[in-house]
């Protein structure tokens, strides 16, 4: 770890890190920059990401590109309806020595891949839960933390709902982005089939260690914040709650909840790292603006009026931009 002689200084650092880390993950993953943008941003903010996309948008190679350039261990969870919570968390055993071991389950690594969360059932994705809040599981009675960074990447297929258990609204608010993947675009999709129906492999360098991520987490705590641009997230989350003071027409009529405080936090803690990347020393009212949709996404819910009417969550968002 290098010192820094002061805050602006570490974070001119961050931005070239930044870029270097873009450019790495650039080899492997073609077009999607504000997927990884907002994954990064979740990373350094010491955050856990939802990724909602169809199958064959390269989700796991994405994660596994992400843990290999930032130096983390990486364990992918394929979530199935028969996963029990001991299948993730661990297991105890019986030793030669007749007496109990924990065995460390897929966990115990930085970063996870949770694939297909929605999968599973509720008594596993519980399991999960504990995991991202506390960052420690219990098991037999006793308390074994996890590895730091810890960061949670759960994916979701919006297709098939058949034989899923959807999120719980209490569940998904722990996740503070939700990010959608989209189709390549026809130049972008060119260059994906061009490069990978070839022999030829791609080294990946490794950019940061755990050690780097953490103190750059901490910094991003420490970015100071503009009182008008606080305002400005806590009121942007609170004007999303229906039939309250800062609630407008538009979101009494079509909105049967909005978004907890946890949203606000995010907001500004989002708006911090965003601001970082691009080089700035404290967020403005963009930097919120920027990171809004990943956050308030899955942290609202529309009624039937607004289904009916053809209200989707982003223009209800935009609007309230």
């Amino acid at each position: 770890m290098e010192n820094y002689k002061s805050d602006s200084e570490a974070v001119d650092a961050f931005v070239s890190k930044y870029s270097k880390l873009n450019q790495e993950i650039g080899k492997v993953i073609v077009g999607q920059n504000d997927v990884v943008k907002n994954l990064l941003i979740s990373i350094f903010s010491n955050g856990h990401c939802l990724l909602v996309g169809v199958p064959g948008l390269a989700k796991t190679l994405l994660v596994n590109t992400i843990s290999e350039v930032l130096g983390l261990s990486f364990s992918r969870i394929q979530f199935t309806p028969d996963l029990m919570p001991s299948d993730i968390i661990g297991s105890e055993i019986l030793d030669e020595n007749r007496s109990f071991k924990f065995i460390p389950g897929p966990l115990f690594a930085n970063l996870i891949l949770a694939d297909e969360i929605n999968r599973t059932p509720p008594k596993t994705q519980s399991a999960l839960l504990e995991s991202m809040q506390e960052k420690m599981i219990t098991t037999g009675g006793k308390t074994y933390h996890l590895p730091k960074p810890f960061f949670v990447l759960a994916t979701q297929n919006p297709i098939e709902q058949e034989g899923t258990y959807p999120l719980p609204e209490a569940q998904l608010d722990r996740f503070m982005f939700n990010v959608w993947l989209d189709y390549p675009n026809f130049e972008e999709e060119l260059n994906i089939v061009r490069n990978t129906t070839t022999d030829q492999t791609v080294e990946l360098n490794q950019i940061m260690s755990g050690e780097e991520i953490l103190f750059f987490q901490q910094l991003i705590r420490k970015i100071p914040v503009a009182d008008n641009v606080l305002e400005y997230a806590v009121k942007l989350a609170a004007s999303t709650r229906p039939h309250t003071k800062h609630a407008n027409q538009m979101v009494n009529d079509y909105l049967s909840w909005g978004a907890g405080p946890r949203a606000s936090q995010f907001l500004v803690v989002g708006a911090k790292c965003h601001a970082a990347i691009h080089g700035k020393y404290s967020p403005d009212i963009e930097d919120v603006k920027a990171v809004a949709h990943p956050i308030l996404r899955h942290r609202i819910v529309r009624n039937y009026k607004a289904e009916a009417d053809g209200f989707t969550i982003e223009r209800i968002i935009d609007e309230l931009l």
